[in-house]
């Protein structure tokens, strides 16, 4: 039996919503992580970093770019004290600047995923799982990579049946 972790970097506080800017007392990511965590059995950890960007959107983004730019590998609060137990690990995550913030590079970087299953969770506006899937192989390298699914962020509380659909897919339901 295959032992799953969602790992996830979700982003409250102004977020954009098609066209528009609003508060979230809980990101949409950690909203479809939930969902998730209602469907199947798995364990969540929740991807932090020690100084989070702005809670103003305008600023984040310009945070989130300019680490990206330099690539830098934000400090995290903590991590799983090991992942050696999970065959399949759901890396679920915002699409910051066409990728995945920053922050999840660092959690990747942590750990040695040969011979895990990773399968990538992107939230969006329409911009889809951008390049995130080649960054993910680039700091996971001996991980497989299942098929990525893109989730509009907006619509992320409506989405159980697309992820039903995703980790039925994965042999998860």
């Amino acid at each position: 039996m295959t032992k799953t972790l969602t790992a996830f970097f979700s982003r409250a506080d102004e977020n954009y919503f098609g066209g528009a800017i609003r508060y979230v007392k809980v990101g949409n990511t950690e909203i479809v992580c939930n969902i998730i965590k209602d469907m199947i059995p798995t364990d969540t950890f929740k991807i932090e970093m020690r100084n989070p960007y702005s809670p103003v959107y305008m600023t984040c983004i310009d945070q989130a770019k300019k680490d990206l730019r330099e690539n830098v590998l934000p400090e995290l609060t903590g991590y799983p004290q090991s992942i050696d137990e999970y065959d399949t690990i759901i890396l679920a995550y915002p699409n910051y600047w066409g990728t995945i913030p920053m922050a999840v590079a660092t959690f990747l970087e942590h750990y040695d995923f040969s011979g895990k299953v990773i399968l990538p969770l992107c939230t969006n506006e329409g911009s889809g799982m951008g390049g995130s899937e080649r960054t993910i192989a680039k700091y996971a390298p001996g991980a497989k990579l299942g098929r990525g699914l893109s989730i509009t962020g907006s619509e992320a509380a409506n989405s159980k049946a697309s992820v039903r659909r995703w980790l039925s897919a994965n042999g998860l339901v």
